[in-house]
C-alpha cells in the first residue's frame, strides 16, 4: 500500500511527508467519505489538528479529495476517483449517506438529472446526497 500512497502523492505533486502519507491510507482502508474526526482517529492523534487541516487544505487544491457535505453539516472527504486539475473539481456525482451506519459512498456511476437554472443563475457547485440503506446494511 505504501507504494500505492506515493505514486498517488506524486501524481498530483505533493511531497511525501509522513502525514500525508498517514492521511492518505486512513482514504485507502475507508471506501467512503471521511471526517476530518475520523482521520484524527485513523492515525491515532499523531498529528495536531492544524497539519491535518492543512493537509486536507493541500490534498483539495492538488485534486486529490473532493468535499463531501453530509445531511448533518459534516464535512467529509472523499478521494477522487479522476484527477482533478489543480482545485477545478467535477464532481457531478451522487453522495449517498446510510441512515444505518452513517457512511457516506460517492455514487460515481449513478446519472444526475439535468438541472435547469434560471436565466441569470450560474452553477458553481453542486451537492447531491440521497439517504436511505446502503447495500452492505440491507443484507
Amino acid at each position: 500500500m505504501k507504494t500505492q500512497i506515493k505514486k498517488i502523492l506524486t501524481d498530483h505533486s505533493l511531497r511525501q511527508t509522513q502525514g500525508r502519507i498517514d492521511v492518505v491510507s486512513v482514504f485507502l482502508v475507508n471506501k467512503f467519505a471521511v471526517s476530518h474526526a475520523d482521520i484524527e482517529s485513523g492515525i491515532e492523534n499523531n498529528y495536531d489538528r492544524v497539519t491535518i487541516y492543512r493537509t486536507l487544505k493541500s490534498f483539495l487544491e492538488s485534486g486529490l479529495i473532493h468535499k463531501v457535505l453530509d445531511d448533518n453539516g459534516t464535512t467529509r472527504y472523499a478521494l477522487c476517483a479522476e484527477a482533478c486539475a489543480g482545485g477545478k473539481h467535477k464532481h457531478n456525482h451522487i453522495h449517498f449517506k446510510c441512515t444505518n451506519c452513517g457512511q457516506t459512498s460517492c455514487l460515481e456511476h449513478v446519472n444526475i438529472p439535468e438541472v435547469k437554472l434560471p436565466k441569470g443563475f450560474t452553477p458553481q457547485e453542486s451537492n447531491y446526497l440521497i439517504s436511505g440503506v446502503c447495500d452492505h446494511c440491507s443484507k
